[in-house]
């Protein structure tokens, strides 16, 4: 670390003659320079906001809190920091972003271009290479026992571990699934016996379910990294896949991914799914299934604590995905990951808040995912011991907790994670046949090709 010394100033002075004088120009000027400031040897680029770490405050950018949608998730992630302010030098400050604006705009992405980018944020696995390939991901297993890393399930951390390290932790594990209308079902002739298991008996249902203003069933339409997410279970069913095992190649023209691209179209072109959504988007649950806007909506575990926050009276149900034919059960296990930034101003306190929150075996952290997964929200615990300590504590005793937790979780893969340029092939694929009507054949073809010409030149981290 550079050594900075000033003779005769204040700490504030010092911080104002560092801002006034740039790297070339320190080495420019010499010994006029020494007079005023001594350096070490060692220059790093980043060694002025290192050096005055001591005396910063830690910025944590999320979408919760503060002034949050949900007051008991903003109340979550004010707590946790408070306790941590409460005991540690080094204080964390929370910044809110709102949502869409953090998922699918470019406000994280800019701050970091311009060095400017938080030393605590969060990401899903499905941007995860993104920043670890950019080099700002710092590795959090130093800070954490042995006992820990072994609590947290393998096919969870899996994404968000290289070469057996660890750089981000999972809060949260939220598997996909279909969510129903009771009332729509009843109107229809329709009992919880008779949910879809297939893709056939699927879109049978979606069309008599269909009826004035309310359409039979809601999937994602807009771009963006939640609905790609939301479209893997579909593909991974039949057996299809972004690349080959190894990361070489891509294996995106399988009949697995043509046969998803094909069934997420079907929907649009019987008009049996909607183009548009309510509320926020195809995640807000309330706003499309609860306002009877559509009869089926897929949707996350979310959704649990969603209707049970805003729609106590409304009456629904929830089924695994439906297959196609010699299918296999699938989801998608996403959830979004605490992180330190490798070039901010801390990164040793910022990997340790994030272990000490989430990550440590310490009474307070396990129960911290407890309450987070079972209370603040609805999601499956990432780690084993706040997985049985919720089910001790009645979290997953409803009907739609105890299937995602019993029949679903097990069907997981882990949301998979890719470079932009992939993510971005898949995402036109998805585009271009649900909503233009583009060949599911020709097209996956296509995004074959242009992700094994990105995988030829590619150098970071595995894809999986």
């Amino acid at each position: 670390m550079a050594e900075i010394k000033l003779e005769n100033s204040s700490s504030d002075q010092l911080s104002r003659a560092i801002e006034g004088i740039s790297r070339r120009e320190l080495l420019k000027k010499g010994g006029k320079a020494a007079a005023v400031v001594t350096v070490s040897s060692i220059f790093s680029p980043f060694f002025i906001r290192t050096a005055r770490a001591a005396t910063k405050t830690l910025s944590f950018w999320q979408f919760y809190a503060p002034n949050g949608a949900s007051g008991l998730q903003s109340k979550w992630f004010v707590d946790c920091v408070a306790a941590w302010n409460a005991t540690h030098d080094v204080k964390v400050e929370l910044q809110y972003v709102p949502n869409n604006e953090y998922m699918n705009g470019t406000k994280l992405q800019t701050a970091f271009a311009s060095g400017r980018g938080p030393d605590i944020f969060i990401i899903s696995p499905g941007d995860f290479l993104r920043y670890y390939n950019g080099g700002v991901l710092t590795e959090l297993t130093p800070h954490m026992e042995e006992e820990a890393k072994k609590d947290f399930f393998p096919n969870v951390m899996e994404t968000r571990m290289v070469a057996g390290k660890i750089y981000g932790l999972p809060m949260e594990v939220e598997p996909m699934a279909m969510f129903y209308s009771v009332k729509a079902f009843d109107e229809a002739g329709l009992s919880e016996k008779d949910v879809p298991k297939t893709w056939d008996q699927f879109l049978e249902m979606a069309h008599k379910l269909t009826k004035g203003n309310r359409f039979g069933c809601l999937f994602e339409t807009t771009p963006g990294y939640y609905q790609t997410f939301t479209w893997y279970p579909f593909m991974w069913q039949g057996g299809g896949d972004i690349a080959t095992p190894d990361g070489k190649k891509s294996a995106f023209n399988s009949p697995g991914t043509v046969q998803a691209l094909k069934f997420w179209q079907d929907t649009i072109k019987q008009n049996v799914a909607s183009r548009n959504y309510l509320g926020g988007g195809v995640w807000d649950v309330v706003a499309n299934l609860g306002s009877g806007y559509c009869a089926m909506q897929n949707v996350g575990i979310w959704a649990v604590s969603a209707l049970r926050e805003n729609a106590k009276d409304f009456q629904y149900g929830v089924f695994p995905l439906p297959v196609p034919p010699g299918g296999t059960p699938k989801s998608d296990l996403g959830g979004w990951s605490f992180v330190a930034n490798a070039k901010g101003q801390n990164p040793e306190a910022a990997a340790k808040f994030c272990v000490w929150a989430l990550g440590s075996m310490q009474e307070d952290s396990i129960q911290r995912v407890v309450d987070w997964c079972t209370k603040a929200k609805s999601d499956v615990s990432p780690r084993k011991s706040a997985l049985e300590r919720g089910t001790a504590a009645g979290g997953y005793s409803s009907a739609p907790m105890k299937m995602f937790k019993d029949e679903i979780f097990p069907t997981g893969r882990g949301e998979p994670r890719v470079p932009p340029e992939v993510y971005k092939t898949i995402s036109d694929s998805i585009q271009a046949c649900q909503l233009s009507g583009a060949d599911p054949k020709k097209t996956a073809e296509q995004g074959a090709q242009q992700i094994d010409s990105f995988l030829a030149g590619y150098t970071g981290a595995p894809l999986l």
